[in-house]
């Protein structure tokens, strides 16, 4: 038994084989423009298009990645993640204010707001030419990738509502936003956004509260790779410990090893029905 790769370009709302999909065009932002192209092919898409900015937050010049991927029925944005280190630097400045949100609602964190606006545009134009047929538009990002995709849907919502995406889906994305744009997501995405966190992935947990905070929907990843529709509050501290000494060699360095992509992709497959 095996699980089926084929791309529902027909999907309209959320389901564990979608969240699959998404996860594996999350993965996809990390390669290279060719291999982009070649599985985009693949996946039946037939329109690409790449997405490479610069720009400059607290840190030293960053690169912002993505890709937009169409067919006649449906369109994917994937943004790309960054290295576990350079995550980690971005999220314990604690000395850059955060900056104004989209729409002027609510506040965000400054680093992610500089990338969004270094893509955005170039997002936005491939949708505006892709979107030719009534496509249905999915956003999804790893790490600062699942960051961004969470904000370009929040803004794109706010500020190009013809483009509002169908779908969001992150996986191991950080804080963003302040409880006042979380509450304007949480009230215009309502069943489109999904969040899944990785039983100790250390990087949802940062930067700290009440500074910033997640979004409602949440999708978590149990020890044993269990899929549940919410973090369990009683038996959740056992769960996370299951986790960290799952490897008595290295205990500490299981919220790194559970962000890792390839985790949340192996917890997508196992919770598919096999194909015979």
């Amino acid at each position: 038994m095996s699980v089926s790769t084929a791309v529902d370009h027909s999907a309209r709302k959320h389901s564990q084989v979608l969240a699959c999909t998404m996860a594996r065009a999350a993965d996809l932002a990390y390669k290279d423009e060719s291999a982009v192209e070649a599985t985009a092919r693949e996946w039946g898409f037939d329109r690409v298009r790449h997405h490479h900015t610069r720009f400059t937050p607290p840190f030293p010049l960053q690169d912002t990645q993505a890709y937009t991927i169409a067919s006649s029925e449906m369109i994917i944005t994937g943004f790309r993640g960054t290295e576990p280190a350079q995550i980690r630097d971005w999220l314990s400045d604690i000395t850059t204010p955060p900056r104004p949100g989209p729409a002027n609602a609510g506040y965000i964190h400054y680093g992610f707001g500089e990338a969004l606006d270094s893509v955005l545009p170039s997002v936005e134009a491939a949708l505006s030419e892709f979107q030719d047929n009534g496509q249905t538009v999915w956003f999804t990002g790893h790490s600062l990738g699942g960051a961004l995709a969470m904000l370009a849907g929040c803004r794109i919502y706010l500020e190009a509502p013809r483009l509002r995406a169908d779908g969001i889906y992150t996986f191991g994305q950080p804080r963003t936003c302040d409880r006042i744009l979380a509450a304007s997501c949480n009230k215009g995405f309502k069943d489109r956004l999904h969040r899944y966190v990785n039983n100790n992935d250390i990087v949802p947990q940062l930067p700290p509260e009440p500074v910033y905070t997640h979004v409602d929907t949440l999708h978590y990843i149990d020890s044993t790779g269990r899929i549940r529709p919410t973090a369990p509050v009683l038996g959740a501290l056992g769960d996370r410990l299951k986790g960290a000494t799952a490897d008595l060699f290295a205990p500490a360095s299981d919220g790194l090893r559970d962000h890792s992509i390839t985790r949340y992709i192996a917890a997508m497959e196992k919770n598919l029905t096999p194909v015979r």
